[in-house]
């Protein structure tokens, strides 16, 4: 498995690295494939990420569900659904309530950071991404998707 590569169905089913390292599994719902080179680049030096990515936010949805990411990166600007819609959905469903979902946008109004916040989003970046808020975000979120697996694993099973 290589660092941030995109997963298939045999990777998805891979928990752990040869080095004892979990693995990592993002989904970034994002249209725009230069975005996506992007956010793949910065994971990189992080060979611990697997980065699945949709084009919809009806499929970024479907993909969620099946593969359960440890954290969701959900553009706001889709083609078929708006990013306050995927999040409605995400947060209603009882299988990813609980991914923290940071959102990269084009849009760095304050109204509309705010209202996707209020709306349950872990974080919300602007595009450009900076590195170190794209760094310290993606880990924060992580390490709640750690501590919320570890609430709901059953008792003597590792999260």
């Amino acid at each position: 498995m290589t660092s941030a590569s995109r997963s298939t169905d045999d990777d998805l089913r891979r928990d752990d690295l040869s080095d004892g390292r979990p693995v990592r599994r993002l989904l970034y719902v994002e249209d725009d494939l230069a975005n996506l080179k992007l956010v793949e680049r910065l994971l990189q030096r992080r060979p611990n990420f697997v980065l699945l990515s949709a084009e919809t936010g009806q499929r970024g949805l479907l993909l969620a569900r099946s593969s359960l990411p440890d954290v969701i990166l959900l553009d706001f600007g889709l083609p078929d659904l708006s990013g306050l819609e995927v999040l409605a959905q995400l947060r209603s469903d009882l299988a990813t309530t609980h991914i923290p979902v940071i959102a990269i946008s084009g849009n760095a109004m304050p109204n509309d950071i705010r209202t996707g916040l209020q709306a349950g989003l872990f974080g919300y970046l602007t595009k450009p991404i900076k590195l170190s808020e794209f760094t310290t975000t993606l880990d924060a979120a992580l390490e709640q998707a750690r501590l919320q697996s570890a609430k709901i694993s059953p008792p003597g099973e590792l999260a």
